[in-house]
């Protein structure tokens, strides 16, 4: 089992047909436990899933510093993505809180690259829009790092299209991460078009809807407390018994093809890429060997033209329950 490769953009990017979300081994879902998160990256090089997802806000610092930790040694053999763009203060994160000045991106890069033990950012994101500076000037700071090698492509995360737009005219954005699935369904009738006439890859997170289309799924209340999914409205009351009919399909189709509901969710997303005539390269999250494995071996699956129509109306967003965030979970960034 070893992944093939995908391009990501037409900025010459080149990443692992799926991706890794590391977020997860430091913070939001449950207790951390660094000897399993350190062997699941091992084995994702192993496996050739060497696109790597972290970010500056997770932890804060403390995915980063793991990272920096795990790929000792193995630095040149994955493709390592990171994000600036929310405030932190005293070590954690202020709210919802951005700051995205050039200043400040210079410095949050600096950061990152010695907390990540690297000379050089493979994909450098700006993890939410900043209102308070201008786009121009986000994507200006970011070419200039790219000029002096400290960042190698430039990409945006969860941004509308007048701000994709901007970035694209003064540096070429190469990807943009948003939440994308079976379960969230917000990008096709503008942003995906919009990607596609720009040429820019779409990296979804969340892929497997924090879960819920992975199958084992349990109401919020049953999570312990620091999982993530304890506040997340569609895990809860009503909302929860109507998503798991809807994802119903997901189920039946996997049980019918003798695979993992999660890995029909990732198959599904894969082959939207192909429909969409866009790059896209899922980054589903995960700190245990065994996930990743299941979710590697996604890019083997095919599904069929039925399969696919079947999947496509059993989630259409009006039978998605319940917003994505509620206020808490708003400031606990992205997934």
């Amino acid at each position: 089992m070893s992944l093939g490769k995908q391009k990501l953009g037409n900025q010459g990017l080149v990443v692992s047909a799926i991706g890794l979300g590391c977020m997860g081994m430091s913070q939001s879902y449950g207790p951390a436990d660094e000897a399993e998160s350190i062997a699941t990256l091992h084995r994702a090089i192993e496996l050739g899933c060497t696109f790597l997802d972290t970010a500056e806000v997770y932890g804060p610092f403390l995915n980063e510093e793991l990272l920096g930790r795990a790929l000792k040694g193995r630095r040149d053999a994955v493709t390592i993505a990171t994000k600036f763009g929310f405030r932190i203060v005293d070590g954690k994160q202020d709210g919802t809180g951005r700051d995205s000045r050039p200043e400040h991106i210079r410095e949050v890069v600096d950061a990152s690259l010695a907390r990540l033990a690297t000379d050089r950012i493979d994909l450098l994101y700006q993890h939410r829009v900043d209102p308070e500076v201008p786009m121009e000037d986000v994507a200006g700071t970011v070419g200039e790092l790219v000029e002096e090698g400290k960042v190698r492509f430039f990409g945006l995360s969860e941004a509308g299209i007048a701000n994709i737009r901007r970035a694209h005219a003064v540096h070429p954005v190469s990807a943009l991460q948003s939440e994308y699935s079976l379960w969230e369904r917000n990008l096709e009738a503008e942003i995906i078009p919009a990607l596609k006439d720009l040429g820019i890859g779409l990296v979804p997170f969340a892929p497997l809807g924090r879960g819920f289309l992975a199958g084992d799924v349990k109401r919020a209340e049953e999570y312990p407390e620091g999982d993530f999914r304890r506040g997340d409205p569609r895990y809860q009351g009503e909302n929860f018994d109507a998503n798991v009919a809807a994802a119903a399909t997901v189920r039946d189709i996997a049980a019918a093809k003798g695979v993992k509901p999660g890995q029909v969710a990732i198959a599904w997303l894969i082959a939207k890429g192909s429909e969409f005539g866009i790059d896209v390269v899922p980054i589903p999250g995960t700190k245990r060997r065994t996930y990743l494995e299941e979710n590697v071996a996604a890019a083997d699956i095919k599904l069929d033209a039925t399969e696919m129509l079947g999947l496509d109306m059993a989630l259409t967003p009006d039978k998605v329950s319940g917003p994505r965030y509620n206020e808490r979970t708003m400031s606990m960034v992205d997934r």
